[in-house]
């Protein structure tokens, strides 16, 4: 198994909310000066603005990416095999560049977990032959029961290219006095 993946299938996110893959970019994401890596703990404070998702290679217009981040922990008591809440849609991410330069579908939403530690899964997909989504991807009504396997069949998105995921929880209210 690549060494990448490891924590991918240790922390389940493979198989939880994606199949297993092969990865074929580099792929960052940054809140501020902290670089996500598998398993890291984030702060759901640090994470109000979007991260900067950046695709690392020279600029290549041509190909081009969909980022879906999504919490695969929050309940659903409706449909248990659909439970994950959508965070994130970003399509037309040309390689090269970060996620400002594609066309947001679904706008961010920082993680805010009721309870528990909670995994936030961002995962990369390349587009087929360069084809844009912008127009044909619409937001969804809702953000629960979301799937990212389904997503990417509707779409014709294929294995993911690259995924990183971190861990939050709720942080204390801080007391009055």
């Amino acid at each position: 198994m690549a060494r990448s993946l490891e924590p991918l299938v240790v922390g389940k996110v493979i198989g939880d909310v994606v199949d297993m893959f092969s990865p074929a970019v580099e792929f960052t994401v940054r809140y501020g000066a902290k670089q996500v890596s598998n398993g890291c703990e984030i702060k759901p404070s640090a994470t109000a603005d979007h991260p900067k998702a950046q695709i690392l290679g020279p600029p290549n217009p041509s190909n081009l990416y969909t980022l879906v981040m999504v919490d695969p922990d929050a309940p659903s008591p409706s449909e248990p095999t659909l439970r994950e809440w959508l965070h994130w849609i970003v399509v037309d991410i040309p390689e090269g560049l970060d996620a400002t330069k594609g066309k947001e579908v679904v706008a961010y939403m920082g993680p805010k977990p009721p309870t528990g530690i909670h995994r936030y899964v961002l995962v990369l997909f390349r587009q087929r032959n360069g084809t844009r989504l912008a127009g044909s991807v619409p937001s969804p009504e809702v953000r629960s029961n979301f799937s990212t396997r389904r997503f990417a069949a509707q779409y014709d998105l294929g294995l993911p290219v690259a995924a990183v995921y971190f861990n939050s929880q709720k942080e204390p209210a801080t007391r009055k006095r």
